[in-house]
């Protein structure tokens, strides 16, 4: 059980950016992403955030589901993680399937937002 208004926030925005992946709403992942941000993939690939969002528009990542199973949330300040089992059913790169992936996934306030970024508090 989340137990804070932050910690709440940040599981929100969480979910809030699984569904616009779903959703292919680039608009919503544009605002809420950061700029700058480079994601993983359980391949081991990088990206940067335009590199993935290309991938999502034009149909090479497609995402179905999402279940988030026992969020951990620490905030400290303006920087907060979240960890998670993540059940994700997708098909990517022309493979279909349900896959459980371990989550870490950092998030900034800026102005009074939270938004999705790859670094953790004291990185620069």
């Amino acid at each position: 059980m989340i137990n804070s208004d932050e910690k709440r926030a940040v599981l929100q925005k969480f979910e809030q950016m699984q569904q616009a992946m779903i959703d292919k709403d680039m608009k919503t992942l544009n605002r809420i992403v950061k700029e700058g941000t480079l994601f993983t993939h359980m391949s081991g690939k990088t990206q940067t955030k335009a590199e993935f969002f290309e991938e999502i528009a034009n149909g090479t990542l497609n995402y179905f589901k999402y279940e988030i199973k026992n969020p951990v949330i620490i905030v400290k300040g303006n920087y907060a993680t979240l960890n998670a089992v993540t059940t994700l059913t997708a098909k990517v790169y022309g493979i279909s399937g349900t896959w459980s992936l371990n989550t870490n996934a950092s998030f900034e306030k800026i102005d009074g937002e939270w938004v999705y970024c790859n670094k953790k508090q004291g990185e620069q």
